[in-house]
């Protein structure tokens, strides 16, 4: 028995309509932690390179982590991994709410479905079994609607379920896997690629107890965790209390002003082009106290960061909704030249519903409006809306023409990269990194930012620790990117949620995180074997992407993410990174090759336990 571990991955053939169960190893389990860094491990394993993402081989799998399940404070993270059809590269998408935790209490530590189904199908997990169902009916459905049918069709209101929404189902690239009706794994398609396996959802129910190694030890550091946020330090207080009031948007306004926040297609200022009265539209507590009915918390959350709205008048109606995240409040906000709430809540209302994420939907909206302003799109070329800065109308329609791959929307709902293509114009407004549109902070105001968008394995990541490096000598710059990047790392494996360690910082990880890793598991890790591990499961995701044919040509940033040219006003007036020599100095400090990356053998035998990647790297064993 593992402690920490169900101790089974499940894996189900859609083509065969087989399924099976394997042991995680002990192997696995120390070297991988979990989370993504099972998903790299098992799906560089069983797919083929060069595997099409649509296709039979193509593999997508929905991974917890070891502390996912077992009551541990802000564990209630869960991850979709698969071959990107945006990317063509490894890709990781991240959500909470309550569906790991239910997976992993079902039975099984991961999910990995491979083949396509002629028509549409679901999965039914439960303790006793698992079943291979009828989908027709859900089929069309939008995201709620598939959950309330789920429920009503197999008796279990307490069911959690992974799904996709109409994107999904039309390959549409930006579709999202969506669970408890407004959370998203959002980034990269994996929506689609459920979709091209004719796979609407992965519906689980269980409440078998997941042991772990010193239960009095857990309790005790749950206690600990949990009064970090509960009961703050004075310092803290302050922060930690507003963020669980309001959550990621409470940082809408000063984000906005001082440059963290893209504008105007990432080539704006807030300061100068939204003004600080004008910004005050985007005042998280005034539209909670006009439409918040009540919190929302993820599993086993103390923050509660979410919560839902009820809006019953103005321009959309939309009832019942769930308060956008930051994402989305600067996609379809700042990035859009856009200060109206009641515009935001409803493309955020129709991705949530269609399955879309809506960073890139902000973002490619964005472009059309940049593209627009300059005569390179046309009204006729966009179904007859004017793609004006912050117009309301086109907006909201062209976010509905996406999620129903309608008119112009056919052409924009794969992102910038394939609307650049398509119409043969805006490649100077591309803001694309690796090919897709990133998260929403600004790389030129904390260039840790611009580093992760352009060099991680999972490119335009804005759920990651990065360093600015500002005032700081080479030396000390590398080891601190050295050193976050191990932290993200293993953090993101555990199911413990980004904020926990983002709001506490890097002591609440060792302190926090490591220590109740090692409570549940019995794994003990020093400070080097947490920099091994870290680094061990960041060269997986890298090795899956090598074996692919990515080379360094191929880890691109759009020159506006990096200041080139310089923005001419506002907090980021004159700002240029040079993220290539960030770039080598990781790679050299990692022991890759500066262009073609490939790892030195002493690097990975340095790092241990990769040793399944050394006949692809024609490195003896």
């Amino acid at each position: 028995m593992l402690n920490g571990y169900a101790g089974k991955m499940l894996f189900v053939d859609l083509t065969t309509g087989k399924t099976w169960t394997e042991p995680v190893t002990e192997e696995l389990a120390r070297n991988y932690i979990g989370g993504y860094g099972f998903g790299a491990r098992i799906l560089y394993e069983n797919m083929p390179k060069g595997a099409d993402p649509y296709g039979e081989e193509s593999m997508i799998g929905f991974t917890t982590g070891p502390l996912t399940g077992t009551g541990a404070v802000m564990s209630g993270r869960y991850t979709v991994v698969c071959k990107s059809p945006v990317t063509g590269k490894w890709n990781d998408a991240n959500s909470g709410g309550f569906f790991g935790p239910e997976l992993k209490k079902a039975g099984y530590d991961c999910v990995f479905v491979r083949g396509k189904s002629e028509t549409p199908v679901y999965i039914w997990i439960t303790e006793d079994k698992v079943e291979i169902r009828d989908a027709s009916k859900l089929w069309g459905l939008e995201v709620e609607a598939t959950e309330e049918a789920l429920k009503e069709e197999l008796g279990e209101p307490k069911l959690r379920a992974a799904m996709i929404g109409p994107a999904g189902e039309s390959l549409t690239q930006m579709a999202a896997v969506m669970n408890d009706g407004h959370r998203a794994a959002g980034r990269a398609g994996g929506g689609a690629v459920m979709g091209s396996k004719k796979l609407k959802a992965v519906a689980v129910r269980g409440n078998k107890p997941i042991p772990v190694a010193d239960p009095e030890a857990f309790r005790e550091q749950n206690r600990i965790n949990t009064q970090l946020i509960t009961k703050p330090s004075e310092a803290m207080a302050g922060a930690i209390g507003a963020f669980s009031a309001y959550g990621t948007g409470l940082f809408n306004i000063g984000s906005a002003l001082s440059g963290d926040s893209p504008v105007k297609n990432w080539g704006g200022s807030g300061i100068d082009d939204i003004g600080e009265e004008e910004a005050q539209k985007l005042n998280l507590p005034t539209f909670d106290e006009k439409y918040k009915t009540r919190k929302y918390a993820c599993a086993n959350c103390a923050f509660g960061c979410g919560a839902f709205y009820d809006v019953k008048d103005g321009k959309y109606p939309i009832g019942r909704t769930a308060r956008p995240e930051y994402e989305t409040w600067a996609s379809f906000g700042t990035n859009c030249l856009n200060t109206d709430i009641e515009v935001i809540m409803k493309c955020n209302e129709i991705c949530n519903q269609y399955g879309l994420d809506t960073i890139s939907v902000g973002s490619t909206l964005a472009w059309v409006m940049e593209a627009y302003e300059h005569g390179d799109l046309t009204k006729d070329q966009l179904d007859g809306l004017e793609a004006t800065w912050g117009n309301a109308e086109f907006m909201v329609q062209m976010t509905e023409k996406i999620a129903k791959n309608e008119g112009a929307g056919e052409h924009l709902r794969n992102g910038i990269k394939y609307a650049v293509e398509h119409f043969g114009v805006g490649q100077a407004y591309d803001t694309t990194a690796g090919g897709i549109e990133p998260g929403m902070h600004d790389g030129r105001l904390s260039n840790g930012y611009a580093r992760i968008f352009q060099f991680d394995p999972t490119p335009g990541r804005h759920v990651k620790s990065g360093n600015a490096g500002a005032g700081q000598d080479a030396e000390d710059r590398i080891s601190s990117d050295l050193f976050m990047l191990a932290l993200t790392e293993l953090a993101n494996t555990t199911g413990m949620c980004f904020f926990f360690h983002a709001f506490l910082g890097p002591q609440a990880f060792t302190d926090g995180i490591l220590k109740q890793l090692e409570n549940v598991t019995g794994f003990k890790f020093s400070q080097e074997e947490m920099m091994q591990t870290g680094q061990r499961i960041y060269a997986a995701r890298h090795l899956f992407n090598l074996r692919e044919g990515e080379t360094r040509k191929d880890k691109t940033i759009s020159p506006r993410l990096v200041g080139n040219p310089p923005l001419d006003r506002g907090p980021l007036k004159g700002v240029v990174l040079d993220n290539e020599r960030r770039g080598d100095e990781l790679y050299t400090s990692l022991g890759w090759d500066l262009q073609s990356l490939v790892p030195s053998k002493e690097a990975m035998d340095a790092l241990g336990g990769l040793e399944a990647y050394y006949a692809d790297l024609k490195y003896e064993v």
